[in-house]
């Protein structure tokens, strides 16, 4: 069996998660944030960087079991400020790390912790339980049209300096590709009784479309400057979890800030 489709295999059973939501999810979504906040402290020593990763692990604990909804989001900010001058005093006591390794040790929860958390935070709002669907629809469908777009039509090189194989054509299938999956899931959405119209569903997968192409390519910059082919090897044919839900970091924040901002959701 092609690894990439063992490791779509082991990942499904992420689909009862998203079924069951509540709490199941959160708790679900936090383990995932752990193991990429290890992938992504792990690989910053290769460049012998060292990040206070125990800090980290504790900070993104703290913050899913007091993340309640939306309102007592307003609090995080307060939080990080304080988290973050608790940081600066660890360098003074323990000589082994500096400043950068404050930066690099709250870099790792806010890009991986903190984006993960806006896929429970979409799930908290009216509707949520279906529009957090999006989040997936949208992300996997598009990797999968732009790698097939462009396995077969692609022949002008896209970044070609940050990630060689992707190319234009492919990443033009993988908007086409999230736009419908996600106008054909709002069509079903609305039929449950959704009151949304139908063309911001459309819009979600535009933007989705847009920028999960950029949570990839972002990843493939870090793993390019750090020099590693993947985060890790825990998913056969796609590398850790941040190879695979590099994508879905930037989507989870789409999707929640357009339902937010655009169609004023709560």
């Amino acid at each position: 069996m092609d690894k990439r489709y063992l490791g779509a295999l082991i990942l499904s059973p992420i689909i009862i998660f998203l079924l069951l939501g509540g709490i199941y999810l959160k708790l679900f979504v936090l383990g995932v944030s752990l193991i990429g906040m290890y992938e992504f402290y792990k690989v910053m020593k290769v460049k012998a960087m060292n990040p206070i990763s125990y800090a980290g692990y504790l900070l993104c604990v703290i913050y899913y079991f007091t993340m309640g909804s939306y309102e007592g989001f307003n609090y995080v900010f307060f939080a990080l400020i304080l988290f973050l001058m608790l940081l600066f005093c660890i360098p003074i006591f323990d000589t082994k790390y500096n400043f950068i390794d404050v930066a690099l040790t709250m870099l790792g929860f806010m890009y991986v912790a903190v984006f993960f958390s806006f896929i429970v935070l979409t799930s908290y709002k009216q509707f949520g339980y279906y529009f957090v669907w999006l989040i997936f629809i949208s992300s996997w469908m598009c990797d999968t049209a732009a790698y097939y777009t462009g396995k077969f039509f692609g022949k002008r090189k896209l970044c070609p300096k940050v990630s060689p194989k992707k190319t234009v054509e492919g990443a033009i299938g993988g908007l086409v590709g999230s736009t419908v999956a996600c106008t054909l899931f709002g069509i079903f959405t609305i039929s449950q009784g959704v009151t949304v119209p139908l063309f911001h569903f459309a819009a979600i997968g535009i933007l989705c479309g847009i920028f999960s192409q950029f949570g990839d390519l972002t990843a493939s910059t870090i793993k390019r400057y750090l020099g590693v082919k993947d985060y890790s090897n825990l998913i056969p044919g796609h590398g850790g979890i941040l190879d695979r839900f590099d994508s879905i970091l930037f989507s989870a924040l789409v999707v929640f800030y357009y339902l937010t901002f655009v169609i004023g959701m709560q």
